[in-house]
């Protein structure tokens, strides 16, 4: 039975900013996770990184947190933020009383909130509407929440932490009082294993309940979906935030070439929904469209939700007036079970400290006083400008820097390796993103990966403007290539992944089914229906 020192159940933000943290101190760490990485509520999200705006009037602690992460963040995951900067916006239909309470919370927590003229306001966000009453200036951030973790995930490698991806806990091992393992199930082959462990710790987020239910105790988690849209331009330069009490469609968060629209609240009975209806884009739009009037002349690209795991103590609120802070629980404390603790609630912004804290909680628990260092190293190293100016001879246009932020200094080195010894692996996989034919199969060779949707979330293959249409196929293709050695009938299993790499596609778009977009999913489903046959081939 493998062992280790402290087993991590969940596989988001928080998670690997755990496993990051005990490996650096020395800790013998396992994530286990039942599906990929981060594909849960850490990157479901509109992407900001917090300055604290958000929370100045109603939860000043929380504030303070969020700045405080903000400066850390930018410190150690460079390549994962863009630092646009943000406006909060007050429009003549919003109350005048909410600014003034907003400038006292920034004071007090510390956030630089800086007034500018109307004038300058619209200078450099000419798409506002003209109801904008003020405006003031913040250090909101944009993050990569896939790139941040997975580099996380890097890092704590390097100071031995493991991971078990597609790993679903089915039971917690417990005698006389004391956590002593897990069982887990593999989703491909249904194999069981017993991993045994000193402590559990339960960050599962919207699954932590059931987690936790696994060694009957009650954890209380809500749900609550949000769902948000994403737009195929640059519509506004910075972090645009309505100047009220938090709202739905109140926040647009830039992108590299697109626009995030978010978000809604709406508690759900299961954290696996992540579905979006037609009438919440609408709600969405209307709201959205008091702050850019012309919102519906921009191509949407799709929609997306995801389920923010709200923790509810006995007699607690539910939804927006539910807390965005954290709770840890040691369940040696409160229920008798030693060895066992679950993290609930927080912000991806706040990942690191939420980490921080609980990490205090257990070395304390093991008698390690190693100090925690995640503020102060880098996640990875940069790729140098000498290493980035050598490569550009190989890379497409503008592809150099986009492959160096993704895969840090030792993917970029075997990529551009690569690309140097065979120049056919220079064609282009995905023109949206700028990923190359080297890049993907060194990400489908990593043992990591068991899914094309897998190297999706690491590249960013089919996620740009076409949504997949022209790289589906191209990346099948590869990823079928790289799996022959090891699996019978690759090509079918990857036209199978290929085909559910779509529909997740699909799923983000039916919802947005306006204008230009109806036209361009015609195109695709007439080249992979009719023109390639996938759904009649992959069914016989």
């Amino acid at each position: 039975m493998e062992h280790a020192t402290v087993i991590v159940i969940g596989g988001g933000a928080t998670g690997v900013g755990i496993l990051r943290d005990l490996s650096m101190r020395g800790v013998d760490t396992l994530l286990v996770e039942k599906a990929d990485l981060v594909n849960g509520a850490s990157s479901r999200y509109h992407g900001l990184l917090h300055s604290g705006g958000r929370y100045a009037v109603k939860d000043q602690e929380a504030a303070r947190e969020c700045i405080e992460e903000n400066k850390i963040l930018r410190k150690i995951g460079r390549s994962c933020v863009e630092p646009y900067g943000g406006m909060f916006v007050r429009l003549n239909s919003d109350p005048e009383d909410f600014e003034a309470a907003w400038v006292e919370g920034c004071k007090v927590s510390g956030i630089d909130a800086k007034p500018i003229s109307l004038d300058e306001a619209f200078r450099i966000e000419p798409r506002l509407s003209r109801n904008v009453v003020s405006a003031y200036l913040v250090p909101d951030a944009a993050v990569d929440g896939f790139r941040l973790s997975w580099q996380n995930v890097d890092s704590a490698r390097r100071y031995g932490g493991r991971v078990k991806t597609y790993e679903e806990v089915i039971g917690v091992i417990t005698k006389n009082g004391k956590v002593k393992g897990i069982r887990t199930r593999n989703a491909f082959t249904g194999i069981v294993t017993k991993y045994s462990c000193d402590i559990l710790v339960n960050v599962a987020g919207g699954w932590a309940g059931k987690v936790a239910a696994l060694a009957g105790l009650d954890v209380r988690v809500q749900p609550d979906k949000g769902t948000l849209i994403a737009f195929n331009q640059r519509i506004c330069n910075h972090i645009v935030n309505r100047l009220h009490k938090s709202s739905d469609g109140d926040i647009f968060v830039p992108h590299g070439s697109i626009t995030i629209l978010g978000t809604t609240s709406m508690s759900v009975d299961d954290a696996e929904d992540t579905s979006s209806s037609r009438e919440e884009v609408e709600s969405l739009l209307a709201i959205g469209e008091q702050t850019f009037e012309h919102l519906r002349d921009y191509r949407i690209l799709r929609c997306f939700a995801g389920s923010r795991p709200l923790y509810i103590p006995p007699g607690g609120a539910v939804g927006r007036s539910a807390s965005r802070g954290f709770a840890i629980v040691d369940h040696g404390e409160q229920d008798g079970l030693d060895g066992m603790f679950t993290m609930v609630g927080g912000k991806f912004t706040t990942y690191r400290l939420m980490a921080e804290k609980l990490s205090d909680a257990i070395c304390k628990k093991l008698g390690n006083t190693a100090p925690c260092r995640t503020a102060e190293e880098p996640l990875v190293p940069e790729v140098s400008e000498e290493e980035r100016k050598e490569a550009r001879a190989y890379f497409p246009s503008y592809g150099t820097d986009l492959a160096a932020t993704r895969l840090g200094p030792d993917r970029f080195k075997s990529v551009v390796r690569r690309l140097k010894q065979d120049p056919e692996k220079r064609e282009l996989v995905c023109e949206c993103e700028n990923v190359t034919r080297a890049e993907v199969e060194e990400i489908a060779n990593e043992p990591s990966i068991h899914q094309l949707s897998d190297i999706r979330r690491r590249t960013r293959v089919g996620m740009g403007t076409c949504q997949a249409n022209f790289c589906a196929l191209r990346s099948a293709s590869i990823f079928a290539d790289c799996r022959k050695e090891w699996q019978d009938d690759a090509a079918r299993d990857s036209l199978v992944q290929m085909r559910e790499l779509l529909e997740g596609r699909w799923k983000g778009i039916r919802p947005v089914l306006l204008g230009r977009t109806i036209r361009e999913m015609e195109m695709t489903r007439g080249m992979y229906e009719l023109l390639f046959h996938v759904n009649g081939g992959m069914a016989k």
